[in-house]
């Protein structure tokens, strides 16, 4: 593995300067800009980033601003982007950066690795890119890559095996070029060595010393997944007089403290939702639409039952807002904000 990775440096540092994306987080190299667009681009497409990055940026411009803000600012700031302890770990990162480092983004790979929601790879995307340090940033795509190169059939999603390649990758880390080595590694495994699809072998500039060429359909190896938990849930979009009800989750466990409609778990029949809305004390005039709609996340897969009820009484326990109350203050998750988006269909 070493005699290959040895010739990375060579090979991709000239092919990156020429071929590297424009995208936004590249025109600096501040520290909370890498960390941000790193946090981001987890579990995201680039085209989705862009947007949610700069809209980020020019409300919160800075660290101290972002540990500040308030959480329901914040997760609006981040609606649509899903996976929302990302930003939450942030804001929490921020906090301990103002108390603890006055501010200033520590630069030390051990501190650094030390705050909130900054694992092994973010911290060495921050150290590489804005401190040019010699810290490799080990995700998938540069996972890929490499067991490809290397025609490398150990699962990839195994700790030991990341490990070994990032500490293989810090060998033969370019000590002038430490920042553009990783961008390039990661746009590598972007743009040529694709996740899905047939990998760009002809226009690869590793493509004279790679040994996976013949055999990309079975690299990387990976584990098998877990089966994904499914649950059954019912919705309630409640239209009292143009006023719409939403309620809080609880601050800890899926979709921690974010806006919702009401739920319960479980199928409801049309008949056992009325009833359920006249005992939150309602008066269900009329259910006006249902439809079945479904969520997969990381774990778990929601199907979901909607219906669309006209109440004459607006419940104490939930916040009653207008639609465009809601679109302005309260992040919804995609879960439930596709049902929002329903509404106009009423």
């Amino acid at each position: 593995m070493e005699n290959i990775l040895a010739k990375l440096p060579s090979a991709l540092l000239g092919w990156y300067e020429q071929n590297k994306r424009d995208l936004p987080w590249r025109k600096d190299q501040q520290p909370y800009h890498i960390w941000l667009s790193e946090i981001m681009l987890q579990q995201t497409r680039v085209e989705a980033v862009k947007g949610y990055y700069q809209r980020f940026l020019s409300e919160l411009p800075d660290i101290e601003s972002l540990a500040n803000c308030d959480d329901d600012r914040l997760h609006k700031l981040w609606e649509g982007l899903g996976y929302y302890s990302r930003v939450r770990n942030l804001k929490k990162a921020a906090q301990v950066i103002m108390q603890a480092y006055g501010g200033q983004f520590p630069s030390e790979h051990k501190q650094i690795l030390s705050l909130p929601g900054i694992g092994a790879y973010t911290a060495g995307a921050i150290c590489s890119i804005a401190f040019s340090q010699p810290r490799a940033a080990v995700d998938g795509n540069v996972l890929r890559v490499v067991s490809r190169l290397c025609r490398d059939y150990n699962p990839i999603d195994l700790p030991a095996v990341k490990a070994r390649v990032q500490q293989e990758l810090e060998k033969i880390y370019p000590i002038d070029k430490p920042g553009e080595f990783t961008q390039a590694l990661m746009e590598l495994g972007a743009t040529v060595c694709v996740p899905n699809g047939e990998p760009k072998c002809q226009v690869c500039p590793c493509r004279d010393f790679c040994r996976g060429q013949d055999d990309w359909q079975s690299l990387p190896v990976k584990l098998p997944k877990k089966e994904r938990k499914q649950e059954n849930r019912t919705v309630f979009v409640l239209n009292c007089d143009g006023l719409y009800a939403i309620e809080k989750r609880p601050n800890k466990g899926l979709l921690a403290g974010l806006w919702q409609f009401p739920n319960v778990s479980g199928f409801l029949s049309p008949e056992d939702a009325v009833t359920w809305a006249e005992n939150a004390g309602l008066h269900p005039a009329d259910v006006q639409l249902q439809i079945q709609r479904h969520h997969i996340f990381t774990h778990i897969r929601w199907d979901m039952r909607c219906y669309y009820i006209q109440v004459r009484e607006k419940g104490n326990h939930f916040t009653w807002l207008t639609l465009s109350q809601i679109d302005e203050q309260a992040a919804l998750p995609t879960a439930f904000r596709q049902f929002r988006e329903e509404i106009t269909n009423v």
